[in-house]
């Protein structure tokens, strides 16, 4: 094994982690950029050591893979149906905070892949829109609708905090748009600089007479561009996955979806780690930012 070539990973990452360019720190080394960025990601996933001893270990030739501890199996998928079939970063967390145990994600999506039909990778070459930013809660607010057949979903977030509202109709008017800013706004947002929705009927009339007292700017996205609206399609996909499925509901069905959109609401804003915001809750990370709220 080259020492020479190990020597250079660990020269990579002290570089990396004193916030140096990944296409310095190869101009530096005399390596390919796309070779710093693969040492790069894998460090972030394994640990500077592991991946040392897997890349010593791979240099050496074939190896047998590594047995993995039937009850650690256990245990992965047992978290996946308990916290609503989330993700394989989440598991590594509730897994260090349940059992002590620390796990790369890669290793738990190759856990996960034994028993569970996993998504496949996002498509490429789709036409993409700005990703919004913000610096701080209630900056810029998307909305959105979920169908469920005859019942609606109106959905809210904060894409700084990750706070979301969401409130179930029997209908899509403008009257239940107007109805659901209300509601969002006078019990958990209250203003915003930015609020942002698509071009739907039910973000029209009544509702956009009445957006300008919670908001200072009113912006609809554009069709097809598909970052515009990021955060808020990203949350609909966490509802449908981890509350109310692909069903379609009836209208007499409300009262029976409604308890258990509560109790997701509670359980996503207390107990659900959020990778956007270093694994706390936005409960946590709105109390860690602002101690007095």
């Amino acid at each position: 094994m080259d020492m020479q070539q190990l020597t250079k990973i660990m020269l990579a990452w002290e570089l990396f982690e004193d916030e140096v360019p990944q296409v310095h720190i190869a101009s530096k080394l005399d390596v390919n950029r796309d070779t710093v960025r693969l040492w790069i990601k894998a460090i972030k996933e394994l640990g500077l050591l592991e991946y040392l001893e897997d890349y010593t270990n791979a240099k050496k030739g074939p190896r047998a893979s590594r047995k993995i501890d039937g009850l650690l199996k256990s245990r992965i998928y047992t978290l996946r149906e308990k916290y609503r079939d989330c993700c394989g970063q989440k598991i590594r967390e509730f897994l260090f905070l349940e059992y002590g145990i620390t796990l790369s994600t890669t290793t738990i999506y190759k856990i996960l892949g034994e028993k569970f039909k996993l998504r496949s990778k996002w498509k490429k070459n789709q036409l993409r829109g700005p990703i919004p930013e913000a610096d701080k809660p209630r900056e810029v607010i998307q909305m959105d609708t979920v169908d469920f057949g005859a019942v609606f979903a109106f959905t809210g977030v904060d894409i700084f905090s990750k706070e979301v509202n969401v409130k179930l109709y029997p209908s899509l008017t403008a009257k239940d748009g107007l109805d659901f800013l209300r509601n969002s706004f006078d019990s958990r947002f209250h203003h915003t600089n930015l609020l942002q929705t698509d071009g739907g009927h039910e973000f029209k009339a009544e509702f956009r007479s009445n957006v300008f007292k919670y908001a200072d700017r009113f912006r609809v996205s554009r069709p097809y561009k598909k970052n515009e609206q990021s955060y808020i399609e990203s949350f609909n996909r966490s509802l449908r996955k981890e509350c109310l499925g692909w069903s379609k509901y009836r209208a007499d069905e409300l009262p029976s979806l409604n308890r258990e959109l509560t109790d997701y609401l509670v359980y996503y804003h207390t107990k659900r780690p959020h990778m956007g915001l270093n694994m706390k809750t936005p409960n946590q990370f709105l109390k860690d930012l602002v101690p007095d709220i």
